[in-house]
């Protein structure tokens, strides 16, 4: 049985189309990363998952549970860290944590146990007592990922879940959370990238409320991505080796002192050995990996943070 399925999901918003159709397939312990430009549907498809939306058209099965027909016994399965935080600030951490617990049928001994866990993987195991509303929005997102966490799910959903944090807290979060792979089935949204290439067993790309590529990272930038780069520090480049360099590749730009060169057919050897011909000294030469952003790019002609 497949974790999660969706057979031609679509939501309406009057005359907007936020979801466009989409038919996902995500398999039991898969870590599987939703991805695009900011509005284009993301956090859409999410809820209707979670069973906070209801979809206009088509439908959806968590570990086979209809979301529409059957919500009480997905919500059982499931554990949700939205994009907006959803925690009580009168409350303190172990307040908090121990609501969902409680809410999921979790005894307080293992409430407590799991709380006290899940806080000092955050980083919050200090400010455990203190109320919620005197913290950062960095604090709240933390918690709010435990709190999708307390009660064991299956299922986890993370709608941006390292938005806001520090690099030490977010990586701290992504290893907590490579832990879980293969244990968990974990739906995530991210604006960074190399999260999602770090953590990610599948992705899709989503712009305008459709899918527009799925698969494996690795797999997604060598399919999209044909061109090569190459990143040169040299000297003694001057006017006439540019033009020269512009005659052979798509691409040529000096980026902060280096020579940063793209075409399709980019040969290292080819490249260094026509700039000694040419007389600059090359220092170091070295091919620039692809990114996903690069992929979404393409993909959509979107910046990430459109």
């Amino acid at each position: 049985m497949d974790a999660i399925r969706t057979f031609k999901l679509t939501k309406r918003f009057n005359s907007l189309i936020a979801v466009n159709s989409i038919d996902l397939k995500i398999e039991q312990g898969e870590l599987f990363s939703l991805l695009g430009p900011n509005g284009a549907g993301k956090t859409t498809t999410i809820n209707m998952l979670c069973c906070l939306l209801k979809p206009t058209e088509g439908t959806a099965q968590i570990m086979g549970y209809d979301t529409i027909k059957e919500p009480l016994k997905v919500k059982e399965l499931i554990g949700v860290s939205p994009q907006e935080t959803a925690i009580s600030e009168h409350l303190n951490s172990w307040e908090n944590l121990a609501l969902i617990g409680k809410i999921h049928g979790m005894s307080s001994d293992a409430v407590k146990s799991r709380s006290g866990e899940l806080l000092e993987v955050m980083g919050l195991t200090e400010r455990g007592k203190d109320r919620v509303g005197k913290f950062s929005g960095g604090m709240k997102r933390r918690l709010s990922t435990a709190m999708a966490m307390v009660h064991a799910p299956s299922i986890l959903f993370l709608d941006e879940p390292t938005l806001g944090l520090d690099p030490q807290a977010r990586r701290a979060t992504w290893e907590h959370i490579a832990q879980l792979k293969g244990k968990k089935t974990i739906l995530l949204t991210t604006h960074y990238m190399e999260e999602a290439d770090f953590l990610s067993d599948k992705v899709a790309i989503i712009d305008e409320g459709r899918i527009v590529a799925e698969g494996a990272p690795g797999q997604l930038k060598a399919n999209f991505l044909k061109t090569r780069t190459m990143l040169i520090s040299a000297e003694n480049i001057t006017d006439e080796l540019m033009y020269g360099l512009k005659g052979r590749y798509s691409q040529v730009k000096e980026v902060e002192g280096k020579l940063r060169i793209s075409d399709k057919k980019l040969d290292f050897r080819e490249l260094t050995d026509y700039l000694y011909l040419k007389g600059a000294t090359v220092h170091s030469a070295a091919l620039e990996e692809p990114t996903l952003e690069d992929v979404l790019i393409q993909l959509t002609g979107k910046e990430f943070r459109d």
